[in-house]
């Protein structure tokens, strides 16, 4: 779709651009930079130096072959634009960031120039620390399996430290969504040791004190002998299904 209306006269293009508040690199069409924003230079500025460039400003008139590895294959890509594309990238392995890259067409739909832009530009220790924290979350599958209630699978090994991840993740989701039951399947647990039914029994007390319930299920006749010592309070059915049959009951009194 074209663009629509007109630029009020008072405003200058550029400026516009200039006031997006994203990083915006404008290049000719032989890749030649031409115009960056001031929010390219402030972030380029802590760039290039890594590739022995004093400043931004030094970037204008400078070829983008200039910053790939394969600047044959970088061209292929370019001319063969027909639309935005984007891909996530490492500079120098210090940062990482999603490079976007439009082609500017002209009313014949041939290539004039292009736009480049920088988002979420981090360091690669930053990006490491964001990978580490969504691979915690994901090992900690939280289900929603019925009204008010959240199921907990847990699979293989938990140690201190997953163990924290999982019983603060937990206790947040069941005060932010006011989860009255919490399903503990422990059918992908093996050992019951000491430190896992110190854990559940941290789990349990804590959503009690909040007002919630927790259930453990998947209980086998192995881990049935070692789970007495959480109390008799503590409900266990030896199915997920027997388990949400209970609480559906629970709540349609």
């Amino acid at each position: 779709m074209a663009a629509i209306g007109t630029i009020p006269e008072p405003i200058s293009l550029l400026h516009a651009l200039d006031h997006i508040g994203e990083t915006i690199i404008i290049a000719d069409n032989s890749y030649t930079i031409r115009w960056m924003n001031s929010e390219a230079c402030r972030l380029l500025s802590e760039v290039v130096p890594l590739f022995g460039i004093a400043d931004c400003q030094a970037l204008i008139g400078m070829n983008m072959d200039s910053f790939h590895k394969q600047p044959e294959r970088q061209k292929r890509l370019m001319e063969g634009l027909n639309d935005t594309h984007r891909s996530r990238i490492s500079i120098r392995n210090e940062f990482v960031t999603d490079i976007v890259i439009t082609p500017i067409k002209n009313s014949e739909n041939a290539i004039e120039g292009y736009i480049v832009m920088l988002m979420d530009v981090t360091t690669q220790a930053e990006e490491q620390k964001r990978n580490e924290k969504l691979i915690k979350e994901l090992s900690i599958p939280i289900l929603s399996v019925w009204e008010k209630t959240i199921a907990l699978p847990l699979i293989g090994e938990f140690d201190k430290d997953r163990s924290d991840q999982l019983l603060a993740t937990v206790l947040a989701e069941c005060s932010k969504k006011g989860i009255e039951h919490v399903l503990v399947d422990l059918s992908g647990i093996t050992e019951f040791e000491n430190q896992i039914r110190y854990q559940i029994q941290m789990l349990t007390d804590s959503l009690k004190l909040i007002g919630t319930d927790c259930i453990l299920v998947g209980i086998s006749p192995k881990l049935a002998m070692s789970i007495v010592s959480l109390g008799s309070k503590t409900k266990t059915f030896s199915t997920a299904y027997e388990g949400l049959k209970y609480i559906i009951n629970h709540q349609e009194k």
